[in-house]
């Protein structure tokens, strides 16, 4: 495969480009990978928007030279844009259904990272995120899928499943947010061979 030059991080439901996980790796790319291009953009709450502004956003990338690396939500989003373009992925604890997991959060949830803006749920997002749900996933060799059994959110053995065939980092604790983050960024920049 060739050599990665873009990096595109999406991040999880009611997150930001602020999350500890974008920080840190934004935070290593800059320390060790300073040539490669990244992009970490502010998903809006509509799930046909957000990858509308994805898709758009790397329309003009080398897709064979690209990586997109997704967080939970993002983990869902980043499946959809791995299948429609080719390129490798690196999902942390990703979201397997969220059309059926977000539709208790339906109305105005405040975001994490500023509590003044607020992320709107709506009915039709599930509708949304259903028309953007891969069928299956295609190459399982171009994902890397980083799960902890600790994951208070989502449920482990349906991440495992879901993934079955891709290399899969498995955590025998750990938690949703992986905590412990630094200790899985030498294996995804390895999978990717930055």
């Amino acid at each position: 495969m060739p050599p990665i030059s873009h990096i595109l991080y999406l991040h999880g439901f009611r997150s930001s480009p602020l999350s500890t996980k974008a920080r840190m790796t934004h935070a290593w790319v800059q320390a060790h990978r300073p040539d490669l291009h990244w992009w970490c953009p502010q998903l809006p709450g509509s799930p046909a928007e957000a990858l509308q502004l994805v898709m758009d956003g790397i329309a003009a990338w080398p897709t064979g030279r690209m990586a997109v690396i997704g967080s939970s939500l993002g983990g869902f989003y980043a499946t959809a844009v791995a299948e429609r373009t080719g390129c490798r992925a690196v999902l942390l604890n990703p979201a397997v259904d969220p059309a059926r997991d977000l539709v208790k959060y339906l109305g105005e949830q405040p975001a994490w990272h500023d509590p003044s803006q607020v992320v709107e749920v709506r009915l039709e997002h599930m509708d949304e995120l259903r028309a953007i749900a891969p069928a299956a996933i295609t190459h399982p060799e171009r994902y890397f899928v980083v799960i902890a059994k600790g994951d208070e959110v989502l449920d482990w053995r349906e991440m495992h499943a879901r993934y079955a065939g891709c290399s899969i980092r498995l955590l025998e604790g750990s938690d949703h947010a992986l905590s412990d983050y630094d200790q899985d960024l030498p294996h995804l920049t390895r999978f990717l061979n930055l």
